[in-house]
């Protein structure tokens, strides 16, 4: 939830300067999207892990 705000934070400014397209622009947008997406997988790996840690023992 932190990541997604501060993407919000980062989309607003960039919006803010202009309107015309600009390649910095876009590539700030794109790299806190892919912040975004790079927490949530790791929110999911971190899930994975403890759920596997938890019900993995049992499985034998």
């Amino acid at each position: 939830m932190v990541v997604e705000l501060l993407n919000t934070a980062v989309e607003s400014v960039v919006d803010r300067v202009g309107p015309e397209w600009h390649s910095l622009s876009k590539r700030a947008k794109d790299i806190g999207s892919a912040a975004v997406l790079l927490s949530l997988l790791l929110c999911a790996a971190i899930w994975g892990a403890a759920l596997w840690a938890r019900f993995a023992p049992h499985l034998s």
